[in-house]
């Protein structure tokens, strides 16, 4: 993996130190009148009101500049840095799952479900699912699969647990019921700023046909916009293991893994002595256990800092579980509490645990106390 962006040190082209701009002009004025300006002077307002335009010209110049650099740019202008590396923006997908069509009798006919049958998880609905492929159940069964997408792209049709999808929009002879036999997945709003912006970075890895662990961390985050961290391993000679992970911390189901495998099994990016692999990341269980108190000095805050500190511990749970490798950290967790205002902070779960890179933390049990006022 490249050096992460967010380690650069931040620039600026051109200063805008509104003091020092200010000064400037009135003392170029001062010096070529060959006059003091006193504060109040008619003449050094309207050039104080002038050095406010020239200010705001600067820092228009300065975005301007940035928008030219990877760190700083975002929407269009990324979409263009992202040309220059042939890297286009992923446009949002639309939701997966497998549906199971099952036959009222076993008949001695084929029977014909088209491509385009469409299936909700409930009568009078607004998502729908429709068939990919035309299914056949052949003479003799009483049941087949079929994978089916969402008709909206977007997220909408994710999270749908097996045999929640169990309403036939369109009918069908001898179909007694459907259901789908995995949970839905994979729907995503067009790809962020973010994940594009680390899918540019990343890119010329891709450029090596030798199939480098950064390459593949490349074509498995552009198999959706759902992904934000994958890690490869080499777990013997020549066979590669890919886990992906989604953003928040998600888990890919069986259609984000398909995917994946699909697209770092192409041709064009696998060598042919690879054999390649998709699974989940493991999961690394820790409990989180935590006291604080607050100063009584900031009694008058109290109900403030309860909430900076609830959403401290939140944040730190998503820190937590967001890229595979992070170690189970509690020092983490006691910084983040004690910047939300708490006086002092006992954690006696978690405990350091080294995470390895295929590998994510998951939050177990849960146990917020808050243990009252303390003198400073």
């Amino acid at each position: 993996m490249m050096a992460d962006l967010s380690g650069l040190p931040d620039i600026d082209f051109i200063s805008v130190d509104a003091e020092k701009i200010t000064n400037d002009i009135i003392s170029v004025y001062e010096g070529l009148a060959d006059r003091t300006l006193y504060p109040g002077d008619p003449i050094r307002l309207f050039l104080t009101a002038l050095a406010q335009l020239i200010i705001q010209q600067r820092v228009l110049i300065n975005e301007t500049g940035k928008q030219n650099l990877l760190r700083y740019a975002n929407g269009d202008n990324l979409d263009h840095l992202g040309a220059g590396s042939n890297v286009t923006r992923l446009e949002s997908a639309a939701s997966r799952s497998t549906q199971q069509f099952v036959l009222s009798t076993v008949l001695t006919t084929t029977v014909v479900i088209p491509a385009g049958t469409r299936v909700g998880p409930q009568a009078g609905g607004t998502v729908f699912f429709e068939t990919i492929d035309t299914l056949e159940i052949s003479p003799g069964s009483l049941s087949g699969m079929v994978e089916i997408i969402c008709t909206t792209p977007g997220e909408s049709g994710n999270g749908y647990l097996p045999g929640q999808i169990n309403v036939l929009i369109d009918p069908i002879p001898y179909i007694q019921n459907v259901s789908n036999v995995t949970t839905s997945s994979g729907g995503t709003d067009r790809e962020s700023d973010d994940a594009y912006r680390e899918r540019i970075h990343i890119a010329p890895e891709s450029f090596s046909t030798a199939g480098p662990e950064g390459a593949y961390e490349y074509f498995a985050m552009s198999a959706s916009p759902l992904i934000v961290d994958v890690s490869v391993r080499e777990t013997s000679p020549g066979v590669v293991e890919i886990r992906p992970l989604l953003k928040d911390g998600g888990l890919p189901g069986q259609e984000i893994l398909d995917l994946v495998l699909e697209t770092c099994s192409d041709r064009k990016v696998r060598p042919l002595t690879d054999n390649v692999q998709a699974f989940v990341p493991e999961q690394v269980p820790y409990d989180l256990n935590v006291t604080y108190w607050i100063g009584k000095s900031n009694s008058s805050m109290v109900a403030t800092i309860q909430s900076n500190v609830e959403q401290a511990i939140k944040n730190y749970k998503l820190w937590q579980c967001s890229k595979q490798g992070r170690d189970i950290d509690p020092s983490e967790l006691t910084t983040r509490v004690k910047n939300a205002g708490a006086k002092r902070v006992m954690v006696t779960a978690p405990i350091y645990q080294s995470v390895e890179r295929y590998q994510v933390a998951k939050l177990n049990t849960e146990n917020i106390t808050y243990g009252g006022l303390e003198d400073d």
